[in-house]
């Protein structure tokens, strides 16, 4: 059984490297973006109010996501265990999961955290060539990654279940290190 939290700052490989794991071990990858748009396309209660959100350009409120993390996680295919990328994004969110799983008899067994400087995310970044990622727009949500983020990995850091992995390196050098973790 494998229950991770996928942890890092845009651009540092979190969602190439879970959706790997997630296939060599056959778990369920859950993205809280894939959550939401799997909600709305379902035309769930859920996905419905979290679609009123980013109508209007908003952030989707944090309970709303807390409720869409504990319908996904309570789903069959989870059983076995499950990647969550993306989520938590703060403290209060971390705190959440740690009493959801509590609450369905499961543990997160390992955070973690994938360390890339912010010259080689800024690098990663502008070479997709996404409209919206231009170094000052980059910058900002490194800012804004660090101030929300930084508490999350202290809080698993406390919890004794951290692990840090360097990803500034080749993807299948940190894929390989993701494995030396699973199986220690």
């Amino acid at each position: 059984m494998t229950r991770l939290v996928f942890l890092g700052p845009p651009g540092a490989g979190k969602g190439t490297q879970a959706q790997h794991i997630a296939q060599l071990y056959q778990i369920p990858h859950i993205s809280t973006g894939d959550i939401l748009r799997s909600a709305i396309a379902a035309s769930k209660p859920l996905g419905q109010k979290a679609q009123s959100y980013m109508e209007r350009g908003e952030l989707v409120p944090d309970e709303l996501i807390l409720d869409l993390i504990r319908d996904r996680l309570k789903q069959s295919d989870t059983k076995a265990g499950w990647i969550l990328d993306g989520f938590p994004r703060n403290v209060s969110q971390a705190a959440f999961l740690e009493n959801l799983l509590q609450d369905l008899d499961q543990r997160c067994d390992y955070a973690i955290y994938l360390d890339v400087p912010d010259e080689s995310i800024l690098k990663r970044l502008l070479s997709r060539g996404r409209q919206d990622d231009n170094e000052q727009t980059i910058r900002r949500r490194l800012d804004v990654y660090r101030q929300q983020t930084a508490p999350v990995i202290e809080f698993y850091r406390d919890h004794s279940i951290l692990r840090e992995i360097d990803g500034d390196r080749p993807m299948e050098a940190v894929t390989d290190s993701l494995k030396q973790v699973m199986s220690s």
